[in-house]
């Protein structure tokens, strides 16, 4: 198979673009791919930041610019993470350059900026944009979708996802761009971490009808860069309890996103409940699926009984690694863009996708229904 060639340029050299180029580099690990991607440039505003990738044989621009990386033709995709104040300027420059495009959640500031992305999204033929979440892409994740897609559920009683650490819990951690919402947004930790906690529900089509938003400012003040208190003004936690729809019968459906829970690091969790079946999926035991079901046990009986079941390695696209092994974080991240540009080529298939466009805008009108829901203590039906 001849894989078709497509040049990579990330516009943000932190933690996340460091990841990506990472997982590009185990691209080899994906059998039968039909993309070789390479990376070709990175920006950012720091030189300091892109020393990191002078490792990289193939990258061969660094630039300070990002319209230097948008200009230069031979560049196919592009990847963003920045802060979410700069989110629109940068998608839609990037959509209007005729590049494709990865972003990063929330997918602009507000529901002004995704609007805004989405505008230019529909104003340029053949654009092609994608979110990120990672978190649906570990094995075990992928078997919940495919249980629940098979019908095992029946009548859905009740489902949930979540997404939980605990990087707040020092209070004299110092102020930083994510803690103020000048530059993450209103929305706070829902901007930050909500993406993960819908892609699974709104791709399974459970959008909330009408919802209910418990939203929590835990720790108001932390030490600002002459080392005193400054304010501390995003959501810290945020559960948002909705009414969803599955195969015409309604159900309740609750997200929770939080900085602040004690114990956990970077946890994903998904559970959905049925009369006739039920699955579980937990990142912190990423190798075990927990299913539901009524069995009959010898010398005993019909009985109910929830089962646990070693998910292995493979996910959304086969890799060379034993079907047996388990899978992290650096796997769900690499299989993520095996989906994104599969996708992009036609080649996904009825594969589980990224993010789609309409889907992250879609969260936004969650985010501003569930903050009015808590200012007003009343059920609130997302705008549409």
């Amino acid at each position: 198979m001849s894989a078709r060639r497509l040049n990579i340029g990330i516009i943000g050299g932190g933690l996340m673009g460091r990841e990506i180029a990472a997982a590009l580099r185990r691209w080899p690990a994906l059998i039968d791919h039909p993309v070789d991607p390479r990376l070709v440039a990175v920006c950012d505003i720091n030189p300091a930041a892109m020393e990191w990738f002078d490792g990289i044989e193939s990258v061969r621009m660094k630039t300070t610019d990002y319209t230097e990386l948008l200009a230069d033709p031979d560049i196919d995709v592009v990847y963003i993470a920045v802060r979410h104040d700069l989110h629109e300027k940068l998608y839609v420059d990037t959509v209007r350059a005729g590049k494709a495009l990865l972003a990063e959640k929330p997918f602009g500031i507000d529901r002004a900026a995704a609007d805004a992305v989405m505008a230019a999204i529909g104003e340029t033929p053949g654009a092609f944009v994608r979110v990120s979440s990672e978190m649906p892409f570990f094995p075990g994740a992928q078997w919940a979708v495919d249980y629940i897609r098979s019908g095992a559920l029946g009548r859905i009683v009740e489902a949930s996802c979540s997404f939980l650490h605990s990087s707040d819990i020092d209070v004299d951690k110092p102020l930083n761009w994510k803690r103020q919402k000048q530059f993450c947004g209103d929305a706070g930790v829902m901007n930050d971490l909500g993406m993960h906690t819908w892609h699974v529900p709104l791709r399974l089509g459970w959008a909330p009808e009408r919802l209910h938003g418990v939203l929590q400012d835990i720790v108001t003040e932390r030490p600002g860069p002459d080392g005193e208190p400054a304010p501390c003004d995003t959501w810290d936690n945020a559960v948002i309890h909705s009414w969803a729809t599955h195969d015409g019968a309604p159900f309740p459906l609750t997200t929770g996103t939080k900085r602040i829970a004690p114990g956990q690091k970077n946890t994903w969790e998904f559970e959905a409940v049925g009369m006739s079946g039920g699955v579980r999926f937990s990142t912190k035991n990423p190798k075990a699926v927990e299913v539901f079901a009524i069995v009959d046990v010898p010398g005993i009986g019909r009985e109910q009984s929830w089962q646990s079941i070693d998910a292995g390695s493979q996910s959304v696209w086969p890799t060379v690694t034993g079907a047996n092994f388990e899978s992290g974080f650096s796997d769900a991240i690499l299989q993520m863009w095996a989906a994104f540009l599969a996708e992009l080529t036609g080649d996904l298939g009825d594969r589980f996708g990224t993010v789609r466009p309409e889907e992250a805008a879609l969260t936004h009108r969650i985010f501003d229904a569930a903050a009015l829901s808590h200012e007003e203590g009343r059920l609130v039906a997302p705008a549409s």
